[in-house]
C-alpha cells in the first residue's frame, strides 16, 4: 500500500512542475484473475434512434458551482451531443445521499449512474451483494488515472467504479484575517492550540468544524494518527481491526488531542450538532478564521457566491507536527474517495457506462475541475496546468507533491459499515467528553464483527 501511495506522490509531484507529463501508468486492479468472464467492452458513443433516459443519483447538490457545476456541465456537454438522451439527476448532501443510497439499494431500485465512496466502509458491501456493474479495465488505459487510484473501486481484480478526485485534509484559513490580527500559521499542534485562545480572545471562532455529520472528526484523528506515527499508520489501523485491538499508544495520543482540541474550545460552540453547509458558511462569512475540510473545496477560491474579502485571501494549512511525534510537515493525509459506478441492475446499464466514460476522458471532469479550481482529480492533470491557479489549488498540489507519506483510508472508512457508523458515533462523544478515552478505544474494538 505504501509503494502505491507513493506512486500517487510522484504522479502529482509531476503536477507541481506546470510541465505535461507522459502517459500514466495503466490502472490494473491487484490479482487479476484471465480465466474470469470479462466486463463488457462499450463501444463509443452514437446517436440512437430511440430516445434514453439515464437516471444518475449524486453527492452533489449544488449545481452552480464546484464539482457539482462540473458535473453538470460535463451531462450537458453529452446531452448536446447525444439528441436522443435525457440525464435525470437527483442530487443530495453527503449524508442524506447515504441514508438514500441505502434505501435505493435495499430495494433494488438503483438508478443507473450513482455517486460511491472507494472505501471498505460504503463500498464493499454493494460490491459483495452485486449491485455494480464491472466495467473493462482496458477501456481507460490511456485515461491517465494516477496508479492505485482505483483499488478501492476493484475486488477480486475486477473494477466496479472510478474515482474522482485526490483528496487531501487541511486547515483553510483567512490569511488577510490572520495578517491582520498579527496570528502565524501554527506549525506544531500546541501551537494550533495556543492560537485557539488568542483567535477566542478576539470574538472570532479558530476552526468550523462539522461534527454534526461525525466523519470530519474521524478524519481529525487520522490526521493526528499520521503526525503521531508517520508511516505505517494506515497497516498499524488495519491490524487493529483485524485483531479487535486498539490499545497501540498511536490510538490513545491521538484521541487525547482531539479531545484536547475540543476543551480548548478550538471549534464553534456546538460543532458535534453542525453540519457541513453551516460549518463552511461559517469560515465563508468571516465568522470563523479556519475551516478542517478537504482539497474538494478549494473552489471556495474562485466562488462568486463568497465575500471577496474571504474568498481572495482563503490559503491552506495541513495539520501541524505533533511534539514528540515520529511524523513530519510533510506526512500529510490524503486518500482516493469519491467516485462513480454504474448499477448492475440499472434499465440504462449499457448507456451509463457509455456516459461514464464520457465523464472521464481526460478533457472532461480533469480538464474541467482543474481549471475551474475545484479539485485535484485522480487522473493526470499536469498538461491542464497554466500557472495562473489559485493560491490555494497551488498550496495542495504543493503538499502532494513534497509528502513523504500518505495516510490513505481515514480509519473510519476501513472496516465494515457498521464499524464506520461505531467509529462516527464514538468519536463525536468523545469529542465532547460523554465517553473517556479508554471508552472510545474499547468501542472501537467492540464494534468489529
Amino acid at each position: 500500500m505504501k509503494k502505491k501511495l507513493l506512486a500517487l506522490v510522484m504522479a502529482i509531484a509531476m503536477v507541481a512542475s506546470l510541465t505535461a507529463c507522459g502517459k500514466t501508468a495503466t490502472p490494473t486492479p491487484s490479482g487479476t484473475d484471465d480465466t474470469t468472464t470479462p466486463a463488457v467492452t462499450v463501444a463509443p458513443t452514437t446517436a440512437a434512434a430511440q430516445p434514453v433516459t439515464i437516471k444518475v443519483f449524486t453527492n452533489l447538490p449544488d449545481r452552480k458551482s464546484g464539482q457539482g457545476l462540473v458535473e453538470q456541465t460535463i451531462f450537458d456537454s453529452y446531452m448536446g451531443e447525444n439528441k436522443n438522451i435525457t440525464i435525470e439527476v437527483e442530487a443530495l448532501d453527503d449524508e442524506a445521499y447515504k441514508t438514500k443510497f441505502k434505501a435505493y439499494a435495499s430495494g433494488n431500485q438503483m438508478p443507473d449512474l450513482v455517486s460511491v465512496w472507494g472505501q471498505p466502509g460504503f463500498i464493499d458491501e454493494v460490491m459483495n451483494a452485486g449491485l455494480l456493474a464491472e466495467l473493462n479495465t482496458a477501456d481507460y488505459a490511456d485515461y491517465g488515472f494516477i496508479n492505485g487510484s482505483l483499488d478501492g473501486f476493484s475486488k477480486d481484480g475486477k473494477l466496479y467504479g472510478l474515482a474522482r478526485n485526490t483528496d487531501v485534509m487541511g486547515f483553510y484559513y483567512n490569511s488577510k484575517m490572520f495578517a491582520d490580527n498579527g496570528w502565524t500559521v501554527p506549525t506544531t499542534y500546541n501551537d494550533l492550540l495556543a492560537l485557539a485562545d488568542t483567535i477566542n480572545a478576539a470574538g472570532i471562532i479558530p476552526v468550523s468544524m462539522d461534527g454534526g455529520d461525525k466523519w470530519p472528526l474521524y478524519i481529525y484523528i487520522t490526521d493526528l494518527m499520521q503526525k503521531i506515527d508517520g508511516t505505517g499508520v494506515m497497516q498499524k489501523t488495519h491490524d487493529a481491526i483485524a485483531n479487535k485491538d486498539f490499545s497501540d499508544p498511536t490510538f490513545k495520543q491521538a484521541a487525547d488531542l482531539l479531545k484536547a482540541a475540543a476543551d480548548k474550545k478550538l471549534f464553534q460552540t456546538g460543532f458535534e450538532t453542525t453540519d457541513y453547509g453551516t460549518a463552511k458558511n461559517l469560515f465563508t462569512n468571516g465568522q470563523s478564521a479556519m475551516f478542517y475540510i478537504g482539497s474538494w473545496e478549494m473552489s471556495m477560491a474562485t466562488s462568486q457566491d463568497i465575500p471577496a474579502e474571504v474568498r481572495d485571501n482563503i490559503k491552506a494549512f495541513t495539520m501541524p507536527t505533533v511534539e514528540g511525534g515520529k511524523g513530519t510537515a510533510t506526512d500529510i493525509t490524503a486518500w482516493n474517495g469519491g467516485g462513480y459506478s454504474v448499477t448492475e441492475s440499472g434499465a440504462q446499464k449499457a448507456e451509463a457506462i457509455k456516459l461514464l466514460n464520457y465523464m472521464f476522458k481526460p478533457d472532461q471532469w480533469t480538464k474541467l475541475a482543474w481549471e475551474n479550481g475545484v479539485c485535484m482529480s485522480a487522473q493526470d492533470f499536469s498538461q491542464f496546468a497554466t500557472g495562473s491557479e489559485t493560491e490555494v489549488q497551488k498550496e495542495f498540489t504543493d503538499y502532494v507533491k513534497k509528502a513523504t507519506n500518505l495516510s490513505g483510508t481515514p480509519i473510519g472508512d476501513m472496516g465494515s459499515s457498521e464499524f464506520k457508523t461505531a467509529t462516527q458515533d464514538l468519536t463525536q462523544e468523545l469529542s465532547i467528553g460523554t465517553i473517556s478515552t479508554d471508552d472510545y478505544l474499547k468501542g472501537l474494538a467492540d464494534a468489529i464483527k
